[in-house]
């Protein structure tokens, strides 16, 4: 993926729209910072309780599927899904 063509904010604001009640302040963060940071929490279940937190596999595929079934454009999806692959390589 080429990120100079990325438009991070628009982005931001798309990942935004598909998740009730998720802020995602960006106080010094840059948008691309601010959402490479909310995926990578997501894909690590940081935001349940840890009792109840699920493996990186699972979230992802929970992730993905989210973003598949979206009203999002399908350039938007795809940027999302990459997103996701990377922060899972990074991570796994």
């Amino acid at each position: 993926m080429e990120k100079e063509n990325v438009n991070y904010k628009v982005l931001l604001e798309e990942y935004r729209s598909i998740w009730n009640n998720r802020l995602l302040p960006a106080e010094d963060l840059t948008s691309e910072e601010t959402l490479t940071m909310a995926i990578k929490r997501e894909l690590l279940d940081e935001n349940s309780h840890p009792r109840i937190r699920k493996n990186k596999y699972e979230k992802y595929y929970s992730a993905v599927k989210r973003v598949l079934d979206s009203p999002l454009s399908l350039e938007a999806k795809v940027l999302l899904i990459n997103i996701h692959i990377e922060i899972m390589e990074e991570i796994s």
